[in-house]
């Protein structure tokens, strides 16, 4: 019992280094290098929003410890079995619960109206934080991000 706790214990710690980085300030080794479009804008709205975790590993990993598990019920067979099933549902679904709690993080909602007057959606990290009426660049890419305007200071 104690080996499970520990396992589940160390997974639920794997997966909380494995939430997306969310920070404008973070660019994959790909993007070095690519132009982007950017866009000249003004914050009008910025709110904080919850980003959901990701499901994947998490159950598959509470699976088939799960199963692992749950196999050692029973003397028989058919019990085994019977154990090994059980274990693989209930432990998939703690699996990914437990993956969506640890990589859930907060990140700012920005509504951003350009100088042509075109309306757009920004999700981004909770840092650098903009205020309504801030000028802003929106960088096109993959992922989007919104900047401060180093030609408009606060």
């Amino acid at each position: 019992m104690m080996r499970i706790f520990f396992t589940v214990t160390i997974m639920t710690l794997l997966l909380a280094s494995c939430a997306s980085k969310i920070s404008p300030q973070t660019y994959s080794a790909g993007s070095v290098g690519q132009v982007n479009r950017t866009i000249a804008g003004q914050v009008i709205s910025a709110r904080e929003v919850d980003v959901s975790g990701t499901n994947g590993i998490g159950g598959s990993a509470g699976s088939a410890l799960g199963a692992v598990g749950g196999s050692s019920i029973g003397g028989t067979g058919r019990d085994n079995l019977a154990g090994a099933i059980a274990g693989a549902v209930v432990g998939g679904l703690v699996g990914s619960a437990i993956e969506a709690n640890a990589t859930k993080q907060m990140g700012m909602e920005y509504v951003v109206e350009t100088s042509n007057g075109n309306l757009m959606t920004i999700v981004q990290g909770l840092s650098p934080a903009f205020e309504t009426g801030q000028k802003v660049l929106v960088l096109y890419g993959s992922p989007s991000r919104v900047i401060a305007d180093p030609r408009n200071p606060k």
